[in-house]
């Protein structure tokens, strides 16, 4: 993670476009629910030590799940971020402990998301609310990460998306905070690149880590969008999915991502992809392993990756 401001990935020496894919891929990301820490000494033996690892505050997790598996992310050798759903968390004290816990731990960055509570437990509504208290940077973390929406988000506005990102940025330049913006997944690669054209336009600086589904069926990838309230593919999908794919040119493989991703002019901006894996961490992981070490070859009429071994 980089400073507000400051240039992120380095466009590769070289111009083919497996190069382009495998150097975007060495900072790649992905994440485990609380219930998947048993997966961990599995994980180490297919992603390299280092890895940031994101924990999942899933709807059925406590935030003392979330921090016990980040804590235990970080003792397995990766670089551990877990969610900090701030609506679902009871009070600052509260947060202030955990943060803590974390920190003792070895844990240094946490991505702040609002959360799927229609209504907080408790004091914060926001995380630009958790900012403002200033507990984060109390309890010893200094980088952090907030949600981006290249789709929208069915339940806020987009301008109100806009101005939420500008206030953290803000923020974060007051307060010195190593902050990025870690992106929803979305199903349309024309989309991001929309989004990233108005953050440019909007004068938001701040590193991005772009959020891509993992290997998944079409059931999943929508069963996720409606409960994550991605925008107007998600709707276009509820009838025909494989129709309604086609003729909107949705990326419904993480390969569609990377390839039109890796095809675009590089961003210093863009620093890396984040793989969403929706409780299939070692299914992702091994995926994201093959691709990383260059274990394919591009169909680029099919517009797919054609891994090896699979």
């Amino acid at each position: 993670m980089v400073k507000v401001g400051q240039p992120g990935r380095v466009a590769p020496a070289t111009d083919d476009l497996k190069g382009r894919i495998m150097s975007f891929m060495r900072g790649a990301s992905t994440e485990i629910t609380p219930s998947e820490e048993n997966r961990l000494p599995e994980l180490k033996s297919v992603l390299p030590a280092g890895t940031a690892i994101y924990v999942a505050h899933t709807p059925k997790s406590s935030f003392a799940q979330v921090i016990k598996a980040a804590l235990a992310v970080r003792r397995a050798g990766f670089r551990a971020a877990p969610h900090i759903a701030v609506r679902r968390v009871a009070d600052s004290r509260t947060l202030r402990a955990g943060l803590m816990e974390l920190r003792a731990g070895g844990v240094e960055e946490i991505l702040l998301i609002a959360g799927d509570a229609p209504r907080p437990v408790g004091e914060f509504s926001g995380t630009l609310d958790v900012l403002h208290s200033h507990v984060v940077q109390e309890a010893g973390i200094s980088r952090v990460g907030v949600a981006g929406h290249p789709e929208g988000h069915s339940a806020v506005d987009t301008e109100s998306l806009w101005k939420a990102l500008d206030a953290k940025q803000a923020y974060a330049l007051r307060a010195g905070l190593r902050m990025q913006i870690v992106t929803q997944f979305g199903l349309s690669a024309g989309a991001f690149a929309a989004w990233q054209r108005e953050l440019a336009a909007r004068q938001i600086l701040l590193p991005v880590r772009v959020g891509i589904a993992g290997p998944a069926s079409a059931a999943t990838l929508l069963h996720f969008a409606l409960q994550c309230g991605i925008g107007a593919s998600t709707r276009a999908l509820m009838g025909n999915i494989g129709t309604a794919a086609r003729r909107l040119r949705l990326a419904m493989t993480p390969d569609q991502h990377l390839l039109a991703l890796s095809a675009a002019p590089p961003s210093e901006q863009v620093v890396a992809p984040h793989f969403f894996a929706f409780g299939g961490a070692l299914e992702t992981a091994r995926w994201m392993r093959k691709v990383a070490a260059g274990a394919f070859d591009i169909d680029e009429k099919a517009a797919r990756l054609k891994i090896h071994g699979s």
